[in-house]
């Protein structure tokens, strides 16, 4: 990590981004006399580049479809419209009927042209959104419009669902006496697996980018962050990352400045994993963040696909959350990854304490592991010994409180 880049974590959130303004009110989506707050609008004044990446699921929720049909527009963007407890999926013609007409309210509250805004939605999968709530919540939202960091931190809770804290990152760098910032916000705690996870995260900044070269450090940004985490193994109908570049710190960056290229890419790829660290987190009911290292396997694409099959193995999952280090579901996890793996050529370690070397298990270790796999955090190290593929994933336990709390909606 370069010095050059200044960390704010947690940051007051999306709005520190110079040119960019938010709010969160209350609408009940949810429609349960709740007064939480369930929608976000951001925008920005000056016109944006944007980027994307979407679920890869076959079932797509109205506003993914939307969106991918905004980014494919060469019009320019302002800002985005979120709401949360209601994820408008497998809500047919009339789910993107009311997505567009997201769209359009959005673009009216907060005076940006037609066509320059995107929509997104998170919660409960089945039911047709509340539109006289939220076109009175979008109005509200529009006449709250600030750049204070009140506002940002209510547009960082609005976005979330069975999540039980904001999620905010800012990173900050120079270059050539001006400041270039990159802030983001994200939700997600259940249904993540990638591609990408039951997730949604908005990165702003104020570099002026291209629009190829920004959706380029976006997918680079992605592949190290929200596509390396797993709660539940559950992929989501709704999964969005956006990042809107306004371009008002005056400064561009392009192919051919390589240093100021790498810097940027550091700042996004920063908060896109600091974000994705978050969401894992505070996964539902999860007592335990846990960082799997596959190396030495036979392809990078083979160490992803043990990391995987551990990482999603309830019989795993739930000898964590039992505090035991049963490495022996681990490598038989690794073993149905089916990537070539030779049991006498294994290395295994939970932190820096070996389970197992060149496949014989040191039993003398056993205290040393449990005492491990109690904290609530650690990492687990498994080295195949047969070629140069490695991995990381991060990946929680599986609780009886994840259990009670999705057993019902």
């Amino acid at each position: 990590m370069s010095d050059a880049i200044q960390i704010t974590n947690p940051s007051p959130g999306i709005g520190d981004t110079p040119g960019f303004v938010a709010s969160g009110v209350a609408c009940d989506v949810r429609c349960n006399g709740n007064e939480r707050l369930d929608l976000t609008l951001v925008y920005s004044k000056t016109p944006c580049t944007a980027a994307g990446v979407f679920t890869t699921n076959d079932v797509k929720a109205a506003p993914v479809v939307l969106d991918m049909e905004v980014l494919k527009s060469s019009a320019p963007i302002h800002g985005f419209v979120a709401n949360s407890g209601n994820a408008n999926a497998c809500t047919g013609a009339q789910g993107m009927a009311d997505a567009k007409e997201m769209i359009a309210l959005a673009e009216q509250a907060a005076g940006a042209p037609a066509g320059s805004f995107f929509v997104c939605s998170t919660g409960r999968i089945g039911r047709v959104l509340p539109m006289t709530n939220l076109r009175k919540g979008i109005a509200d939202a529009g006449l709250a419009l600030e750049d204070s960091a009140a506002q940002s931190e209510k547009a960082a809770y609005a976005i979330l669902t069975s999540d039980t804290k904001p999620k905010t990152v800012t990173t900050r760098f120079d270059w050539q006496g001006q400041t270039i910032t990159v802030s983001g916000m994200g939700k997600g705690a259940g249904m993540i697996e990638p591609n990408m996870a039951t997730m949604l995260a908005f990165v702003t900044t104020d570099a002026a980018v291209a629009k190829p070269l920004l959706q380029q450090v976006l997918s680079t940004a992605n592949q190290t962050s929200f596509n390396q985490i797993t709660v539940d193994g559950d992929m989501s109908t709704n999964d969005t990352v956006l990042l809107l570049a306004n371009g008002v710190s005056g400064i561009e960056v392009t192919e051919d400045q390589a240093e100021l290229l790498a810097l940027f890419q550091q700042a996004v790829g920063i908060v896109c994993r600091k974000l994705a660290e978050k969401i894992v987190g505070d996964g539902e009911r999860v007592t335990k963040f846990v960082r799997l290292y596959i190396k030495g396997a036979p392809s990078d694409q083979a160490a992803e696909k043990v990391a995987r099959a551990i990482g999603n193995s309830l019989l795993v999952k739930t000898s964590w959350f039992g505090s035991d280090p049963n490495w022996g579901r681990l490598m038989d996890a690794a073993g149905y990854a089916r990537v070539g793996l030779v049991e006498a050529k294994v290395d295994l370690h939970y932190n820096d304490v070996p389970a197992l070397l060149q496949g014989t298990p040191q039993d003398d270790n056993l205290a040393q592991w449990k005492a491990i796999v109690a904290n609530k955090e650690f990492s687990i190290t498994l080295n195949l010994n047969v070629g140069e593929g490695a991995y990381e994933l991060l990946s929680t336990d599986l609780s009886t409180g994840y259990v009670d709390f999705n057993k019902s909606e």
